[in-house]
């Protein structure tokens, strides 16, 4: 049979890849705008009158869907369940209601976790090429290894393509061929995309202070959020940055057009940005696809401490929720209340700490509104019980907020806590330093 034949063989409706799932399946979606599209998530979701305990868990959610409505999910609950392993503010209604379970996952063993975990993987891919290959297009991340290593190890049941002649080629280690799959579903719908809005001035301000510890010729990374996205936009008059990236920087065309980025001076893939997911504008999709300069492998890959720690002067920049004294720092959310998830901050927070001449940052505004419009610190004495700490304080290296840069590697706790201190917001600093004196110097308090 050639692969013409056996791809026609496999395409089934939207109905009838729905209907593949079955009581008990862990149903795992790709990354971002590799996840399927909500016509998938909705004929799913209107069996859950003939399902029960299915559970959903997708990563990076830009595509409504009834997933994510709490009062429909409040009334299957049971029957279909969420449980993401990175949140958007897509689903922070869910989170605040309880109804998204969380699956815990980093960048670079979410491949493993899912291998071990799902039933039904789907993905969204391009049309085959001549020789019967689908590319992964703007999502590489955990799915071949899930696919992959899920048929290896047993658990893996189904595999869909959602095929989609919208998604970009993007060149990398991110092909699968169709014999990889069981069912195909043809269905043409618009990419989503993520403009980068106004960067308020606090976020300007944090940007400001980034810059002056990016060098000519740093390899240089940036998480999710709009003061690592404020950071890209500042970044005139440096030269021959290179980037290695869990998520492919917005703005990185504009940044290669200025000979910003040229990634000359890297050691390993010299010439090429790497990364394993994109979320962008249409512009960033035009500039990446089928892009010599840019390719995406599996995440595995691209973030695994050992290989980061290779790049010399990898500035990993990543945004938290708040730090304590000691420099443990949580980036997903606040008691038991999930927010969004780990990523790949920690592995990346590591490949600097690692790496000659490396800087792990830590981005982060001084204070959080509270619904009475009041204040609180982002920089505390603990964190809340319950709190997950994303990167242990062991590794914890520089904090950025709006009112300066603290510096945490080589000090002790005393000494931790009051360089956050100082850039903490100025109204809150007095009750922080009382607070210091009361739990790091009991002594004097005797």
């Amino acid at each position: 049979m050639s692969w013409q034949e056996d791809y026609r063989r496999k395409v089934v409706s939207i109905e009838d890849a729905a209907k593949l799932v079955q009581s008990g399946d862990m149903v795992v979606t790709a990354l971002g705008v590799g996840a399927c599209s909500p016509d998938i998530y909705n004929a799913i979701l209107d069996r859950h009158e003939e399902l029960e305990d299915v559970v959903i868990s997708d990563t990076v959610q830009l595509r409504p869907c009834k997933l994510y409505d709490p009062d429909f999910m409040a009334q299957i609950d049971g029957r279909i369940n969420h449980a993401p392993a990175f949140g958007m503010i897509t689903i922070r209604k869910m989170h605040r209601a309880f109804l998204s379970d969380f699956f815990p996952a980093a960048t670079s063993d979410a491949g493993d976790k899912y291998a071990e975990t799902a039933n039904v993987f789907i993905v969204m891919v391009t049309p085959p090429n001549k020789q019967g290959y689908v590319n992964l297009g703007l999502t590489n991340f955990y799915t071949p290894r899930a696919i992959r290593e899920g048929r290896e190890r047993g658990n893996l049941r189904i595999a869909i393509a959602e095929v989609n002649d919208q998604m970009p080629v993007i060149f990398g280690d991110n092909w699968l061929h169709i014999s990889e799959f069981d069912y195909f579903v043809e269905n043409s719908t618009p990419l989503p995309v993520s403009q980068r809005g106004q960067a308020k001035e606090t976020e300007k301000a944090i940007g400001q202070y980034v810059l002056e510890l990016i060098n000519d010729g740093d390899t240089i990374q940036m998480g999710l959020g709009g003061i690592s996205e404020t950071v890209v936009g500042g970044l005139e008059g440096k030269h021959d940055l290179g980037v290695i990236s869990e998520m492919l920087p917005v703005g990185l065309d504009q940044l290669v057009a200025k000979g910003i980025v040229t990634n000359a001076r890297k050691k390993l893939h010299k010439g090429k940005t790497l990364a394993t997911f994109c979320v962008g504008d249409m512009n960033l999709y035009r500039f990446a696809e089928e892009n010599p300069t840019v390719e995406f492998y599996p995440a595995e890959y691209t973030t695994n401490p050992t290989f980061l720690a290779q790049h010399d002067n990898l500035i990993a920049m990543n945004s938290a929720i708040m730090v304590d004294f000691s420099g443990q720092i949580n980036s997903e959310g606040v008691g038991h209340r999930q927010i969004s998830g780990s990523g790949g901050q920690l592995d990346f927070m590591l490949g600097a700490y690692w790496s000659k001449g490396g800087k792990g940052i830590t981005l982060l505004t001084s204070t959080q509104k509270q619904s009475d419009g009041s204040i609180i610190s982002s920089i505390v004495p603990e964190l809340p019980p319950g709190s997950p700490v994303t990167v242990p304080r062991t590794f914890a290296d520089y904090v950025i907020s709006e009112y300066g840069i603290a510096r945490l590697k080589y000090k002790t706790r005393r000494q931790r806590a009051a360089e956050l201190i100082a850039i903490a917001h100025p109204d809150l600093r007095g009750e922080l330093r009382n607070s210091l004196r009361k739990n790091f110097y009991p002594a004097q308090n005797s």
